[in-house]
């Protein structure tokens, strides 16, 4: 458990380096000049270079560059325009009713389905080629008290939801709560003691938040034969693995630790 990943870090950095400059490279090529004008019948102070002049300042000087501010995103998108901030946050209140909401647990155990994603969901056939077809979200969850996966469809015209699935064993993507909630129970659990061991080397401090890291994460299912075999509910369960990387600092390795969200448990692979 405690060791920092160093490795193959200097190639990295390298071979980033490499990269930059070898694309440099190919812009000087690539992007026409003078030369190129001059080459093609062109005369100093045309083509190119007199469209250069035009957008240089006096003596040459190049003018500063100009940023255009994002357009103002709407309450609500057309057509296959992905869904904004709006469309999100009504999509989820229409699809969590008073049932919904008061039968579900998420991950921390509180009231309510853990949301995982909402998305544009794909058109009906008939829609394909219709600019105007109906807008709807997809919005996806996890019931922790009873491990189903949700997904309700709502149309965001009429402000219903048109379709509902449930799922079992299914395990979509670890979402960015999930994965925060995993690492406050890994700091708290005694087998987290390698993690904070490890940080308080590369930082001289003390790990007691998930904010202190930067967290990546993947779903764990269990193989036959897992050990500890109470790992052996992982896929059934919501089960995940963290990779944490200290802000600014390097990775540290906590491959062999599985976090039963379900259970709210902590196993190390054996």
């Amino acid at each position: 458990m405690r060791k920092i990943v160093h490795r193959h870090l200097g190639k990295v950095v390298a071979g980033a380096a490499i990269a930059v400059a070898g694309t440099a490279v190919m812009i000087g090529i690539t992007l026409p000049g003078s030369a190129g004008a001059d080459e093609s019948g062109g005369t100093s102070g045309t083509g190119a270079s007199a469209q250069q002049a035009a957008q240089d300042g006096p003596g040459g000087a190049v003018r500063p560059g100009v940023v255009e501010r994002a357009p103002a995103e709407g309450d609500k998108g057309k057509g296959r325009d992905p869904l904004t901030d709006d469309e999100m946050r009504r999509a989820e209140r229409i699809a969590v009713n008073r049932q919904l909401f008061n039968s579900s647990e998420n991950v921390e155990g509180a009231r309510g389905p853990q949301r995982i994603g909402v998305d544009l969901a794909e058109p009906e056939t008939a829609d394909l080629d219709n600019p105007n077809a109906p807008r709807r979200a997809d919005i996806t969850f996890y019931d922790y008290k009873d491990d189903t996966l949700v997904t309700k469809t709502v149309d965001l015209d009429t402000s219903k939801v048109v379709d509902t699935g449930v799922q079992h064993g299914v395990q979509p993507p670890i979402s960015r709560d999930e994965m925060t909630e995993a690492a406050k129970l890994l700091i708290a659990d005694p087998l987290g003691a390698g993690l904070k061991a490890d940080f308080k080397d590369a930082t001289g401090k003390e790990l007691t938040s998930p904010d202190q890291l930067m967290l990546n994460s993947m779903v764990y299912r269990a193989t036959p034969g897992v050990r500890p075999a109470s790992l052996g509910v992982c896929g059934e369960h919501r089960c995940v693995r963290l990779f944490p990387k200290v802000k600014n600092g390097p990775w540290i390795d906590s491959r062999d630790l599985v976090i039963d969200l379900s259970a709210r448990k902590v196993g190390k692979l054996g």
